[in-house]
């Protein structure tokens, strides 16, 4: 694997776990009964399903409005 496979691998990996941990602790919140929503006008996502797609489309964007849903 050379060096420019790495760069764009790393990042790729990185975003895969990210979402990936999304799913899951949203999934586990569920099950205990907390589940964690975000609303934004007509925007809901409230299932780890929709979690893990708005992290998937917008990471940067939708990471950190999980962390701060989940805390509320």
């Amino acid at each position: 694997m050379s060096l420019v496979d790495l760069f764009a691998t790393v990042p790729l990996l990185a975003w895969l776990a990210a979402c990936l941990w999304v799913y899951r602790d949203a999934e586990a919140n569920v099950a205990a009964g907390t589940p964690v929503y975000l609303q934004i006008g007509a925007l809901r996502i409230d299932t780890p399903e929709a979690w893990a797609v708005a992290c998937s489309v917008l990471l940067f964007v939708f990471m950190p409005l999980y962390l701060a849903a989940r805390k509320s």
